[in-house]
């Protein structure tokens, strides 16, 4: 029982992964001639449909570290797509907003975005829309609790 168990387990993990891998080449395939990686594009679209956020924000609403976001960000920063001012209310903060240029491209990038989230779902039942992201924040969570619990082992010290 126990190996049938693991065999699901990497299973689940290796379509988790294609699933992945799948959802980037799509992106890239879309918007590689803009010359912007993944994390940019969905940074920029998620700035569309929240303006005015911290990276706090979103790197939470990305589910990314905060080393990914500030790459990412720096390169739209670079490219004078976003702009960042500090927060009125909290000095230590700044908020990302799009710049006209930004929000030019992104324009641009929304149709993708309606296309891409559209393909994930297609031809699933709310029912099983739930249960692919309740399942998906539960590998997530496990994931996190094993990171922090588990110490790292290194390869031939």
């Amino acid at each position: 029982m126990h190996k049938q168990l693991l065999h699901m387990q990497e299973y689940l993990g290796l379509l988790i992964a294609v699933a992945r891998r799948r959802l980037k080449q799509a992106v890239l395939s879309r918007v590689d001639r803009r010359r912007l990686t993944v994390q940019q594009f969905w940074m920029l679209v998620a700035l569309s449909e929240h303006p005015g956020v911290s990276q706090a924000r979103i790197a939470e609403r990305l589910h990314a570290d905060a080393p990914t976001v500030s790459r990412a960000l720096s390169v739209l920063l670079e490219r004078r797509l976003v702009r960042t001012d500090l927060d009125p209310s909290d000095r230590r903060r700044t908020r990302v907003t799009m710049t006209a240029a930004g929000q030019r491209l992104v324009a641009e990038l929304a149709p993708v975005a309606a296309e891409i989230r559209a393909a994930v779902i297609d031809r699933m039942s709310p029912e099983e829309i739930a249960a692919v992201r309740n399942g998906l924040l539960r590998v997530i969570d496990n994931l996190e609790r094993f990171e922090t619990r588990s110490p790292r082992r290194l390869a031939n010290p």
